[in-house]
């Protein structure tokens, strides 16, 4: 019978890791997009948020007529 025999010890450069990149500051033009493009995700979705809250009153209010006698 052969015995094999697993390398439980690894080295750190094995777990193929790659190295962290520093992330650099924006500069003012990058920033200034970066921000109107968060802005406007936002915005789509408070909107998004605001139909569907809008269209379930309008529901309640239909169902609400038509339960009255």
């Amino acid at each position: 019978m052969i015995a094999i025999r697993l390398n439980t010890v690894m080295r750190f450069y094995e777990f193929g890791i790659k190295p962290i990149k520093t992330i650099k500051p924006l500069t003012p033009e990058k920033a200034r997009l970066a921000s109107l493009k968060n802005g406007s995700e936002r915005a789509k979705k408070l909107y998004k948020a605001e139909k569907e809250r809008q269209n379930l009153i309008q529901a309640q209010r239909k169902i609400f007529n038509l339960s009255r006698p």
